[in-house]
């Protein structure tokens, strides 16, 4: 794997890696969880380093699929630095697991007072700190395609792991999505036609209110899809290279489809939609 082995970041970064900053403005992809590193002064949350190595900490093979994709797509990428378990990216400020106080059967120590009613300065320190800017990151890149007249395709990249608790998930990869089914129609047949077994809004679901999505692309009408793939078919670079270049192809073709490259707002099974400041 070439995401960091280790659960400690040791020098001071912005939250937030920017890949091939100067890339077409076509497509964006964005990784929420593509790291399990910490600042330093967060040690380990209170945790056995090997936690780290667990799903619970990050998408396992997510940032070197990321990567790959916007070296396949020449287009940027907009990754984590830091790992879900100090606050995922992929949640709104208002949701209860923003910051997760129990894991998978972990208790996160270091979380355990972290909210908006005990702990509340370590709560919002967090927002500002790490998500706020993440999510920045996300929407400069979005207003720097669109300033130049694209309607850039956002691509959202994710893993899970291949079973969960007693059941075997029989997906090689899932394919997240709200209303807006611009991109999943086409990327779920070619997939299938490879001889792939493909999750539609599974295994997780991609109705989630002020997720990364949300705030991006359902809000703002752009063409977008959250991309699952199973943590065990790109656990090395060899597989990373593979799942990049395959959704590369299938999405380039999806992404020309009448109609895709338009601004159009599909809404949200979550409820009327909220404008989002970031």
């Amino acid at each position: 794997m070439n995401e960091p082995p280790h659960p400690v970041s040791t020098s001071p970064l912005q939250p937030f890696e920017i890949v091939n900053p100067g890339g077409a403005p076509d497509f964006l992809v964005v990784c929420d969880h593509a790291s399990n590193a910490l600042p330093p002064l967060y040690g380990t949350l209170g945790l056995a380093p090997a936690e780290f190595e667990r799903h619970i900490a990050w998408d396992i093979g997510a940032a070197g699929v990321a990567r790959g994709l916007a070296a396949e797509l020449g287009c940027p990428a907009v990754l984590a630095r830091f790992s879900r378990l100090l606050i995922d990216l992929n949640r709104g400020e208002d949701d209860p697991t923003i910051v997760m106080k129990l894991s998978d059967g972990a208790i996160i120590p270091g979380n355990r007072d972290v909210d908006p009613f005990r702990n509340a300065a370590e709560f919002h320190h967090r927002i500002s700190a790490f998500h706020a800017p993440y999510h920045a990151a996300i929407a400069a890149a979005v207003a720097r395609a669109r300033a130049g007249g694209a309607v850039p395709v956002i691509v959202s990249v994710h893993s899970f792991t291949p079973r969960w608790r007693s059941f075997v998930r029989p997906w090689e990869t899932g394919l997240l999505w709200d209303r807006d089914d611009r991109l999943v129609g086409p990327l779920m047949e070619a997939l299938a036609a490879e001889g792939f077994t493909v999750g539609d809004n599974e295994p997780y679901t991609g109705r989630l209110r002020n997720d990364c999505m949300y705030r991006h692309a359902t809000v703002h009408g752009l063409p977008h899809i959250l991309i699952e793939i199973r943590q065990d078919l790109i656990g090395s670079e060899e597989g990373q290279r593979e799942w990049a270049a395959r959704y590369a192809r299938h999405l380039r073709f999806a992404a020309a489809r009448p109609g895709v490259r338009e601004i159009r707002h599909f809404g949200s099974h979550t409820g009327p939609l909220l404008p989002i400041s970031v």
